[in-house]
C-alpha cells in the first residue's frame, strides 16, 4: 500500500507487547487500509519500535476492526514476528518425508563442495600415525605439505568420493528423522528432545548404509585409483561387494552417536553450532577409528575394537583427538550450512509440491 492512495485510510492506536515478551515496551502502529475485497485485505504495518528501529511487514487480514468494551480495539492483523515471542505455537507443520529426501541431498552435495578442504586435512591427521613416523607437525604444516606438493587444488584431492557419498547420506539422514519424527511428534506437533535423540540415532545409523566412504586413496602421495569409478570397480573385483563397506561398523557407531547427539541439541537448543560442536566433542575418538578402518592400511586391524586398543597402545588417548580442531570448524559450517539450505529447499519444495 502506498500512503497517500484515494483509497487508502489511516488508523491508529496502542499495541503492547506480551508482558512475557522479551521485549516489555509500548509501539506506535499505523495501518493503511484499503477497500475490502472478498473479505481480505493487503496491509502494510509500519511499526515504531524503541530505539527508534523501524520495520515495515507485508501481511494479510480480514475487515472491519473489531470493538469490544469500551474504546478497546481487537486487531484482526495476526501478531507481528517481533511482538509475538511469547505467543503459544500453533500444530506444528510436518515436512514430507520425500521432500526431506530431496532437500536433504541438494543440502548435503553443496556443503561437503564448500567444507572438504577441511575434511581433507582432518583425515590426513587421523591417519598420520605417530609409529611411522608422524609425516605432519599439525594443521598448518598439513596444508603447506600439501599445497607445496599438489598446489591449492591438492586440498581438493578426493572430493568425487565425498560428494557421491555425502549426497544420499544427507538424503537418507533428513528422509529417516523427518519419517520418524512425525511419528513421534505428540498431539500438537511437537518433538521433546529425547525423542528427537532416538530419532537421530535412527536416522545416522541407516545413514551410515550408504554414506561409508569407499577408499582414502586420492589423499595419498602416490593413489592407486584413477578416480572414483575405477577404485570401486577394482575394489569389487579384489573384494566383493564387502570391500566397500570396509569400516562399516565404526560408521554405524560414528554416525548413530553423531546425528542422535546433533539433532538432540538441534530439539533441545535450536543451535546449529552448538549441535556442531557437541557432536565433535562427543564421538571424535569412534571417527578416528573409522577414518582408519576405511584407510588403506585397515588390513592391519582384525576389528573395529582390535583398531581402539591398538591405537591406544602404540599412541595413547590423545591420537583418539586427532584431527578435532579442523573437524570442529568443519562440522559447526556443515550442520550451519546443511540446515539453512534444507530449509530453504523444503520451502521452495512446499509450493511446488503440495502435500498433506
Amino acid at each position: 500500500m502506498v500512503p497517500g492512495s484515494a483509497h487508502c485510510q489511516q488508523i491508529s492506536w496502542k499495541l503492547r507487547a506480551s508482558p512475557a515478551s522479551e521485549a516489555h515496551q509500548t509501539a506506535s502502529v499505523h495501518v493503511l487500509r484499503a477497500p475490502a475485497y472478498l473479505g481480505k485485505q493487503t496491509a502494510s504495518y509500519l511499526i515504531e519500535e524503541k530505539h527508534h528501529k523501524t520495520r515495515f511487514l507485508d501481511i494479510t487480514v480480514h475487515f472491519p476492526v473489531i470493538m469490544q468494551g469500551r474504546g478497546t480495539f481487537i486487531s484482526p492483523f495476526p501478531r507481528p514476528r517481533c511482538l509475538a515471542a511469547a505467543a503459544p505455537a500453533g500444530k506444528a507443520k510436518l515436512t514430507h518425508p520425500g521432500k526431506a529426501i530431496l532437500a536433504g541431498g541438494f543440502a548435503g552435495g553443496i556443503e561437503i563442495c564448500i567444507t572438504f578442504p577441511t575434511e581433507y586435512v582432518k583425515t590426513q591427521l587421523q591417519l598420520d600415525e605417530r609409529a611411522n613416523p608422524p609425516k605432519y607437525r599439525g594443521i598448518g604444516d598439513c596444508v603447506k605439505q600439501t599445497v607445496q606438493g599438489h598446489g591449492v587444488k591438492g586440498l581438493y584431492r578426493g572430493l568425487s568420493s565425498l560428494v557421491y557419498g555425502s549426497i544420499p547420506k544427507s538424503a537418507v539422514r533428513f528422509g529417516v528423522f523427518e519419517f520418524l519424527s512425525n511419528h513421534a511428534r505428540d498431539e500438537n506437533g511437537r518433538l521433546d528432545s529425547t525423542k528427537g535423540l532416538l530419532c537421530g540415532l535412527g536416522a545416522g545409523i541407516l545413514e551410515a548404509f550408504c554414506g561409508v566412504k569407499f577408499i582414502h586413496d586420492q589423499t595419498s602421495a602416490n593413489p592407486k585409483y584413477k578416480g572414483f569409478y575405477h577404485g570401486v570397480r577394482e575394489i569389487i573385483n579384489a573384494q566383493g561387494i564387502r570391500g566397500t563397506y570396509q569400516g562399516l561398523t565404526a560408521t554405524v557407531l560414528k554416525q548413530g552417536s553423531n546425528q542422535a547427539i546433533r539433532f538432540y541439541v538441534m530439539t533441545s537448543l535450536k543451535n546449529w553450532y552448538k549441535a556442531g560442536a557437541a557432536s565433535v566433542f562427543g564421538n571424535t575418538p569412534l571417527d578416528v577409528i573409522k577414518t582408519r578402518m576405511q584407510g588403506l592400511e585397515a588390513h592391519k586391524y582384525k576389528s573395529t575394537l582390535d583398531c581402539g586398543l591398538k591405537i591406544m597402545r602404540h599412541e595413547g588417548l590423545a591420537a583418539f583427538y586427532k584431527g578435532t580442531v579442523p573437524r570442529l570448524g568443519r562440522v559447526c559450517l556443515d550442520v550451519a550450512i546443511v540446515f539453512i539450505i534444507y530449509e530453504e529447499v523444503v520451502k521452495v519444495l512446499n509450493v511446488v509440491w503440495k502435500t498433506d
